[in-house]
């Protein structure tokens, strides 16, 4: 079972690691640090819960089953976490918002501080790693605390639901399904986690064991709800940023053709090689260093050239647009083989404008590359501008 809950923790954890490093993501923006904490909790909770981890703050502190009010405070200081961030999700009126999120560290503050005070009157002194609410399910003080802690869950879980509900039906797109994904993850733990626990406490009270559903059923169903909950948080934070990297990467290769054939008069610094530099941050650069060797072979531009290559694309049948661009990148094709060998530009150059620097993003670019693609690659050099022009 330690497993687990540790592989949970795990996955919780760097989601949360992912969330706070998204770039362009203020640090201290209300709904990315309740976001990040919530998650964080929810890793630390499943961690506290192992039974390794445990017995290991057994032995640390010398105080038999230490860990029970230990997990149970930060269970529900994750409860607490989890209205506050629907509440920053939610918006509206700032002192509003802020009379919300006091009130509910005020509730859950009182609570934790209960179970603390119920687990020092309680007499627990025999270690349970695994069973421990159906253990002392009729234990004095313990059975209060173990209730607490389970109401208290249980109260956020309902209210979760109750706003995941409300607002479904007023939004649209990502944010719609991220709140039934938070709905589905509450679900799996009330029906999952919650109702096993209060079953299996509430057959100790009437002389039954069912211990097998609060040590084998609960946990992992606390831990697919936990996961599922976290990843209806996320998904409206992190998926359109993971579309925008996924079509800057692809646009990025996209470039390879145009790059590869005016690399060599780009005088853009190249940035620090780092492994982990983001595709939209490559692309800009690509761009940027494109548009810069674009402007370097501008005086080898003949258009008598991109005449002759209009009119054959043209009467080949091709839709004006694209005869446009293929007779640019003939173009600069042939600026291309005369830089790299070193020619003198023409005496009277083209001011003729390429399609790719008239619009903006990548598309334009990307469309000169793809009628690069077929065309055979100039023989360049790769020491830059210096080298590539005559003295």
């Amino acid at each position: 079972m330690s497993l687990v809950v540790y592989l949970a923790g795990g996955a919780l954890a760097l989601a949360a690691v992912v969330l706070f490093r998204r770039p362009r993501t203020p640090a201290r923006n209300p709904l990315t640090v309740s976001t990040c904490v919530a998650i964080l909790l929810g890793a630390i909770v499943f961690c506290c819960s192992a039974p390794m981890t445990l017995a290991a703050v057994n032995d640390l502190t010398g105080v038999p089953n230490f860990g029970a009010p230990l997990t149970y405070g930060m269970l529900s200081a994750y409860s607490c976490s989890l209205l506050i961030l629907l509440v920053n999700w939610r918006g509206g009126a700032r002192e509003r918002v802020r009379r919300l999120i006091r009130r509910s560290i005020a509730a859950y503050g009182a609570l934790v501080v209960a179970i603390v005070v119920l687990f020092t009157l309680a007499d627990a002194r025999t270690e349970r790693l695994t069973d421990l609410d159906t253990y002392y399910a009729n234990t004095p003080y313990m059975r209060e605390m173990i209730v607490l802690y389970l109401l208290g869950h249980t109260a956020a879980m309902v209210a979760m639901c109750l706003v995941c509900l409300k607002w479904g039906r007023e939004v649209t797109g990502l944010l719609r399904t991220g709140l039934r994904l938070i709905l589905t993850g509450a679900l799996l733990d009330l029906l999952g986690f919650q109702l096993a626990k209060y079953t299996a406490v509430v057959a100790r009270w009437t002389g039954h064991d069912l211990d097998f559903l609060s040590t084998s059923v609960a946990p992992p169903m606390a831990s697919l709800g936990g996961l599922v909950c976290s990843a209806g948080f996320v998904l409206p934070r992190l998926l359109p940023a993971a579309v925008a990297h996924w079509h800057g990467l692809r646009d990025y290769w996209r470039l390879g053709p145009l790059w590869n054939r005016v690399e060599f008069v780009s005088t853009a610094p190249k940035p620090p090689a780092s492994w982990w530099q983001l595709p939209l941050e490559r692309l800009h650069w690509r761009e940027v260093a494109i548009h810069d060797a674009l402007l370097a072979l501008a005086p080898y531009f003949d258009d008598r050239v991109r005449q002759t290559a209009l009119s054959a694309a043209l009467g080949d049948g091709r839709p004006a647009h694209e005869a446009r661009v293929a007779a640019e990148a003939a173009m600069l094709d042939a600026a291309a083989h005369r830089a790299a060998a070193r020619e003198e530009p023409l005496p009277t150059p083209s001011t003729y404008r390429l399609h790719a620097t008239e619009v903006s993003g990548s598309g334009g670019l990307v469309e000169l590359a793809r009628a690069l693609g077929g065309t055979p690659a100039a023989d360049t050099v790769s020491e830059g501008t210096v080298r590539a022009f005559p003295d």
